[in-house]
């Protein structure tokens, strides 16, 4: 089969984005933890050091989008590699805990640049596909994210009885292995047009910060994203402890988890295709509320069989709602602001996972699991109501 130009640029990007999720995901789940507790981290610090990494992309996701739109996508990706590159051999010669704090923050850097410039550079060389190209490349980075787990938790299972720290540093050296063609990819990608070096200052920023969150339309779609990933990191956060208070085992928890990975990478393309066929406002209310009503009814069961379908049917309505949401930002956002607009969107996403597990523990502490999972649904229906509401009779395909 003979490919377009434009179609093994895809492939190569998927690629890039297989290797560079791979990579950052062997280096967190689950050898972080475990390391940290051997260097003598509390529980406390260990909570602490896995927070730092999310807060890279609240805080950089939108400046480094804006940049992006201004200096050029090359340049902002090859600082994306160096940090994929450097950031596992650091943990090499981690000996303190409170190290992990920065330099999970500094891993953190690497995801914050990566996310919303790739997502610009397909929105930008796919205008009449993006939806299925940002499926695409969705998928190869959950297919990344799926694989690292089980290779890091094999690899500290084969060298279990090797003394010292000599497994957790044996994962990080194959993360840095994961990361050498990432790095020598964002070399060797070829920028379509250069962009004119514009002197940068905070008032490029402040207008393309008030220009996003004043359009009700892109205001509305960052509200999804973030209602989204308040469902997601409730449910990877505490389903896996209200399993176990079900007898589900540990072995069943992972394939539940699994299945949910896969229907999400397996679809997201399809939906993707969808998405630029129809009209992107309807997918994404439906998405969200399947994805809500899928986490509220959970506590009402008790069988694997029926968490195996529900976390299916969540997965299903996640990738509905996400592979519409960056596609439709494509759509209403300015072309010369491609890249703000994608930054924004990854920085509500980061938001919404870390105040999703943050007032979810609250409410199952103060009164249980049923109404902390019911939380997430009355997010997403309200959410849905909101963008419905904002993007109405607006031309906006």
């Amino acid at each position: 089969m003979q490919f377009t130009s434009d179609r093994k640029m895809i492939y190569y990007i998927s690629l890039m984005g297989f290797f560079a999720i791979f990579s950052t995901t062997i280096s967190k789940n689950p050898v972080l933890p475990l390391f940290s507790q051997a260097i003598g981290a509390n529980d406390t610090v260990i909570g602490l050091i896995a927070a730092f990494s999310p807060l890279a992309g609240i805080l950089f996701s939108f400046p480094i989008g804006t940049l992006s739109d201004y200096l050029g996508r090359k340049w902002l990706l090859i600082v994306s590699g160096v940090v994929f590159l450097l950031a596992p051999i650091l943990y090499l010669f981690i000996t303190v805990p409170f190290w992990l704090i920065p330099l999970r923050f500094f891993h953190g850097t690497a995801t914050a640049i990566l996310g919303p410039v790739i997502s610009a550079v397909i929105v930008e060389r796919f205008p009449t596909t993006k939806g299925e190209m940002l499926g695409l490349y969705s998928s190869a980075t959950l297919i990344g994210r799926t694989i690292a787990p089980l290779v890091g938790g094999i690899i500290i299972s084969y060298f279990t009885f090797y003394p010292g720290l000599i497994p957790y540093k044996l994962v990080y050296i194959v993360a840095a292995i994961a990361a050498v063609p990432v790095f020598i990819m964002t070399l060797m990608y070829h920028e379509e047009q250069s962009k004119d070096l514009d002197i940068l200052g905070f008032s490029v920023f402040k207008n393309n910060f008030i220009t996003f969150f004043s359009n009700v339309q892109l205001r509305a779609t960052a509200l999804v994203d973030m209602a989204t990933y308040f469902s997601f990191g409730t449910l990877e956060t505490f389903l896996p402890i209200f399993l176990i208070l079900k007898d589900i085992s540990a072995y069943q928890i992972g394939l539940i988890f699994a299945i949910q990975i896969l229907i999400i990478a397996g679809t997201k393309p399809f939906f993707g295709k969808i998405a630029d066929r129809i009209d992107k406002r309807i997918q994404i209310v439906i998405g969200l509320l399947i994805l809500g009503f899928s986490i509220a009814v959970m506590p009402f069961f008790s069988s694997f069989v029926w968490f195996l379908i529900l976390s299916a049917v969540f997965g299903l309505g996640m990738s509905l709602s996400t592979v519409a949401t960056s596609a439709y930002v494509g759509d209403i956002a300015k072309k010369e602001q491609i890249g703000a607009s994608m930054g924004a969107l990854s920085s509500t996403m980061d938001i919404g996972q870390s105040f999703g597990p943050l007032v979810t523990g609250i409410i199952i502490t103060v009164i249980g699991y049923a109404s902390g999972f019911f939380m997430s649904f009355f997010v997403a229906i309200t959410v849905a109501g909101v963008f419905a509401f904002s993007v109405r009779d607006r031309n906006s395909q």
